[in-house]
């Protein structure tokens, strides 16, 4: 049984800590990798500019306060702090580590050699599968599903070889779903944006009824919570509640800036394909100007007549 850390007050928050040592190893080893690629394609003259690093250290450091602060301490003790963890792991870390663009900034620090295998296995069907905005999203919508509703949820509380792993995992499905819908690091293949408002329309929908399952349906992990005989907090059936309405709210919140960067992204190719049209049009313009007839009086373009009246 966890050690029981007392109520959640406002102290318990600042003093509160859980080592999570698999979770700190990936951040220090992804944090010190991006920051060793980041400084050699800079270097180079390549660099994605230092808003994008900052984005990424945001990333991280989120990832490390959903994970050995309070909110990893108390995600073994209350369903709602579990449920925000699990919005911060699925949803705000991977979306400022994609906007970091990892992949980038991993390919401008490689050499040739190295550029060109990325770019050989981006070009793979695995790749181009594993990156479809509809192999991402289904990837997304499910593990939500399958965590809360299946024996899942409580395994991951209760043994750490089921925990650490899914924790990682929350963030790489999150990191593939963002990669591959904002499309703004290199990419197998480019889909148009006007696709991802389709998808995320639906996936609106989809989070909604895992909210009502959740806030309506049974109680989840009552046995584990039981046995943990908090005297303390909400009772279950209020702690379920307010998770609901954790993952609901806060996650549509959260997905607001999503939106905003996909109009964004739109809006680009929207402008980049009015751009080519114009090129075409130019092209085949200056074709048919070069093709017209010569300007002038309907005889001199005509070889005979005007030989005629230039001997006149």
């Amino acid at each position: 049984m966890r050690a029981d850390p007392g109520p959640l007050t406002w102290g318990a928050v600042v003093q509160t800590w859980r080592l999570d040592l698999v979770s700190a190893t990936m951040i220090a080893v992804l944090a010190v990798g991006y920051w060793c690629c980041y400084r050699r394609a800079r270097s180079k003259g390549q660099s994605v500019g230092p808003a994008r690093a900052a984005c990424f250290g945001a990333g991280m450091a989120v990832w490390l306060l959903a994970t050995t602060t309070a909110v990893g301490a108390y995600a073994y003790l209350l369903f709602w702090v579990r449920a925000l963890q699990v919005v911060l792991l699925l949803y705000v870390v991977p979306l400022f580590i994609a906007q970091g663009k990892p992949v980038t900034v991993l390919r401008a620090a490689l050499a040739a050699g190295g550029r060109d295998r990325l770019d050989r296995f981006l070009a793979t069907r695995f790749a181009r599968i594993l990156t479809h905005p509809g192999t991402a999203s289904v990837a997304m919508l499910a593990t939500p599903w399958l965590l809360y509703l299946t024996p899942w949820y409580t395994a991951a509380l209760e043994t750490e070889w089921v925990g650490a792993p899914t924790r990682i995992m929350l963030v790489a499905v999150g990191f593939a779903y963002f990669y591959s819908r904002l499309q703004e690091d290199p990419v197998p293949r480019r889909y148009p944006q006007s696709i991802s408002l389709l998808i995320t329309v639906g996936e609106a929908l989809g989070d909604g009824v895992l909210g009502l399952v959740i806030w309506q349906g049974p109680l989840i992990g009552a046995a584990y919570y039981a046995e943990l005989q908090r005297h303390w907090g909400p009772d279950q059936r209020l702690d379920q509640t307010i998770g609901a309405g954790v993952l609901w709210i806060l996650g549509d919140l959260v997905g607001w800036p999503f939106v905003l960067l996909l109009m964004r992204a739109l809006s680009r190719d929207e402008e980049g394909h009015a751009a080519a049209v114009d090129a075409e049009l130019d092209t085949a313009q200056g074709s048919e100007d070069s093709d017209a007839a010569p300007s002038g009086l309907w005889w001199e373009n005509d070889p005979q007549l005007r030989e005629r009246f230039r001997r006149g």
